[in-house]
């Protein structure tokens, strides 16, 4: 079996700049780590590999610096690592991400899983893996804290939801996206940091995967950042003290106040 692992690289501190000019995160000079998410599903990649038999390829797309994570998890025991990178990829969003990723993806080839972490945390908007779903269409299990049931052919899996948790039964391959509750990452082994240094790293760009211009990057993304500014500082609230009948005589005045001023 084949399994890929969709991962990012992610600012390291939450002191980062904007670029004026795009309006996107400006990454260079800052430290950068893999998303946290994405090393539950690293791990719950290794443990299907183990289990099942098979590889894991790392996938990620960034720039050049990015090639640094997926060395990371290739220490872990991932067999291979591809960095999509290109310029043209520069301000995309979750749906010109998840374009590039499912182009990525169809250049591999033949897999039978495809597991995120459930978001980044550069982002948290949750929508990468179930786009990659999408541009693939395929099937797609969120939010995943356990593997029930799994073979080469389906795969039964446990959704945490805000009040419980559903079993769903799904054909293979299909796109997972994991939460922190389905394991604990391992650390990377002496012998696979030493593999890590010495793996080739395999580079794709926009032409290698065959990717649209206009879906690519700022172009290809249908959702941008138009302005960026500090909020007001708030002003400080009034505390009303005394007897409570007296406090609720003064609030109740103040809002027919602001109501009648609102009414004007």
């Amino acid at each position: 079996m084949h399994f890929i692992v969709c991962i990012k690289q992610v600012p390291d501190t939450t002191d980062v700049k904007i670029d004026p000019k795009t309006n996107t995160l400006m990454r260079e000079g800052v430290a950068s780590i893999v998303n946290p998410f994405d090393m539950f599903a690293v791990e719950e990649a290794l443990r299907l590999k183990e289990k099942l038999g098979g590889t894991v390829t790392a996938l990620s797309m960034g720039p050049p610096q990015a090639e640094a994570a997926l060395r990371e998890v290739i220490a872990m025991g991932i067999d291979k690592g591809i960095l999509v990178t290109d310029r043209a990829f520069a301000g995309s969003d979750t749906w010109a991400t998840s374009y590039t990723l499912a182009m990525a993806i169809k250049k591999i080839g033949d897999f039978s899983m495809i597991i995120c972490g459930k978001q980044a945390s550069d982002g948290d908007t949750a929508q990468v893996g179930p786009g990659i779903a999408t541009h693939l269409n395929l099937p797609q299990i969120t939010y995943v804290r356990k593997i029930e049931e799994v073979d080469d052919k389906h795969i039964v899996a446990q959704r945490l939801l805000e009040d419980g948790h559903e079993f769903v039964d799904s054909p293979l391959p299909c796109v997972l996206t994991v939460v922190k509750e389905i394991n604990e990452p391992r650390l990377a082994s002496l012998k696979g940091k030493m593999a890590a240094r010495k793996a080739v790293i395999t580079k794709w760009t926009a032409q290698d995967i065959g990717a649209e211009p206009a879906k690519t990057g700022l172009d290809g993304s249908p959702t941008k950042v138009v302005k960026i500014f500090t909020p007001t500082p708030r002003q400080g609230g009034q505390i009303l003290t005394g007897e409570p009948e007296e406090m609720v005589r003064k609030l109740v005045e103040q809002l027919k106040d602001v109501v009648v001023g609102v009414a004007k």
